[in-house]
């Protein structure tokens, strides 16, 4: 079980721009698929269980939830069209073909198997998993509070993911439980297709959320197609840091594809990583509490 005792993180999806849903949601079926792999209803949310090694998680997933909902990966084209912008889709995609040939060995096999799963075009996984590297799309908030602020005796993490929704793709929000092998177990929460984490928490209670920025410095590199995705990025910090010191030695250490805010919350405390593909800079907590959007408060 993910740790719940002294210590409370928030992961909350809100979704801003959205006209009135429709009258009959979007509903994932329950399933399994093999004997290490499940979607259910917890209090009504749906969460996909995943355990094994990357392929087989990977294909699973491509079973239980995308090939019951391919309309998520019309996701990305209907956003370029939203912003005047399909008639880059093949320049996106090369780009972030580009980037998936330099996927970790363990991502790209999961991807690939959710391609095999879901029987979908790969192409249109790899555009869904790494469109937001190249195009600004996200604007959201976050607050976190240090243990000695908080009622619960631990530190508080709390999100707001803010995106274009075009009126559907709020209702595909999936909790994901990975219980990768030799690795930390955790949670994230996104869509189906993706492989990376925008939200999540491990079982060492680490936990992390990205908010875009889409300005800085002049003469600062704003994005390096060599870099790993900044959701693989995230999701390999849960899978194998139990800190916030351990994060930050980590990014440091990876080449990353462009400009984050990255908030973070173990069990002691709370910090934001203002992330450039040349830089890592930690930001601390103020009188106890860290607030975070989009834009960079370090010089």
């Amino acid at each position: 079980m993910l740790p719940s005792r002294r210590f409370l993180c928030i992961l909350s999806l809100a979704v801003a721009f959205t006209p009135a849903a429709r009258a009959e949601p979007y509903h994932f079926p329950a399933a399994k698929s093999g004997t290490k792999a499940e979607l259910k209803y917890i209090n009504e949310l749906p969460v996909l269980i995943l355990s094994g090694k990357p392929e087989e998680m990977g294909e699973a997933h491509g079973t239980l939830a995308l090939k019951p909902a391919p309309k998520v990966l019309d996701y990305p084209m209907g956003l370029l069209k939203a912003f005047g912008a399909e008639g880059l889709y093949g320049v996106f995609l090369r780009t972030g073909t580009t980037m998936y040939n330099r996927f970790p060995d363990e991502y790209r096999q999961e991807l690939d198997g959710i391609a095999k799963g879901s029987g979908i075009d790969k192409s249109k996984l790899i555009i869904g998993n790494t469109l937001f590297d190249i195009k600004k799309i996200l604007a959201c908030s976050s607050i976190m509070i240090e243990a000695d602020r908080s009622a619960t005796g631990g530190p508080l993490l709390g999100r707001n993911l803010d995106y274009p929704s075009l009126n559907y793709i709020h209702e595909y929000s999936l909790v994901t439980v990975y219980r990768p092998t030799g690795k930390h177990a955790f949670a994230s929460i996104g869509f189906p297709g993706l492989v990376g984490c925008l939200s999540g928490m491990n079982d060492a209670g680490l936990s992390l959320a990205i908010l875009e920025v889409m300005e800085l410095k002049d003469g600062q590199p704003r994005f390096n197609a060599e870099g790993m995705p900044y959701a693989l990025c995230y999701r390999k910090i849960l899978e194998e840091c139990t800190t916030i010191d351990e994060a930050k030695k980590m990014l440091d250490g990876m080449k990353r594809t462009t400009t984050t805010n990255l908030v973070l919350a173990d069990r002691k405390g709370v910090a934001v990583f203002e992330v450039t593909p040349g830089h890592v800079v930690r930001r601390s907590a103020t009188g106890g509490v860290c607030a975070c959007t989009n834009q960079y408060c370090c010089e």
